[in-house]
């Protein structure tokens, strides 16, 4: 009696470890697209995904067992972007993380299925990337890189440095609706401050370089550079 317990406890057991070994390798596998703004060599890059591993990893999510991670590098060239989100889409993946107001926008074009989240966007809801902050509604959410009321303390700060600025230039994206947020803070903290405020919309760096000295012949004088990609060129 006790050799055929033991034997059918050893079938048993025997019969259960490949049964566990096989649901492991059943393990549904996620899939993730990562579309980013930046060269594949940027630094800047290299260490944002580096944080989103080490937090995918500590959620017990790792590369090559229960998730894939397709990349996709822009290089800030907007043709090239909208190639890429193409692909990405065409890829199936489970989610998509975008980088930066132009891989968005792409990938908006692309799918309105696939879930997006998106970081360092500057304003997604005059972007049309979302509803509101509240309710993002559709396939899209994220975080925004700012706090609208921030725009505020900008002008306030230019005051508070140059007391003597009674004229402030708003330098946008012009190819962007982005930063409309933030403008209209601007704009409504400005009475209050003694500034006249003069919206800036450029293209491309030469009418960033045309803007900023036309502004410059009056006296009195002070530039508030909005957050976008763009723009971002003049504090380099």
């Amino acid at each position: 009696m006790m050799r055929r317990r033991a034997f059918i406890t050893l079938l048993g057991g025997a019969a259960a470890w490949p049964l566990s070994v096989l649901a492991q390798q059943k393990e549904r596998v996620r899939r993730i697209g990562v579309l980013m703004n930046y060269a594949s060599d940027d630094a800047e890059g290299q260490a944002r995904l580096a944080a989103f591993h080490q937090g995918l990893q500590q959620l017990g999510w790792t590369v090559g067992r229960n998730v894939q991670i397709d990349y996709r590098w822009g290089a800030g060239d907007a043709d090239r972007i909208r190639k890429l989100a193409a692909e990405l889409v065409a890829l199936a993946p489970d989610v998509i993380l975008s980088a930066g107001s132009p891989s968005v926008a792409a990938l908006q074009h692309e799918t309105g299925i696939v879930p997006v989240v998106f970081v360092t966007v500057v304003d997604p809801v005059s972007s049309g990337f979302v509803d509101s902050l509240a309710r993002p509604g559709g396939n899209i959410t994220g975080f925004a890189v700012y706090e609208y009321s921030i725009a505020g303390k900008w002008l306030e700060l230019l005051k508070e440095i140059a007391p003597g600025t009674t004229r402030a230039a708003v330098i946008r994206d012009a190819a962007l609706t982005a930063g409309g947020g933030q403008l209209g803070v601007i704009q409504a903290v400005a009475p209050s401050v003694g500034a006249e405020v003069t919206p800036v919309n450029v293209r491309d760096a030469g009418e960033i370089e045309r803007a900023i000295t036309a502004f410059a012949r009056s006296p009195n004088g002070g530039m508030i550079v909005t957050g976008s990609t763009l723009a971002g060129f003049i504090a380099i």
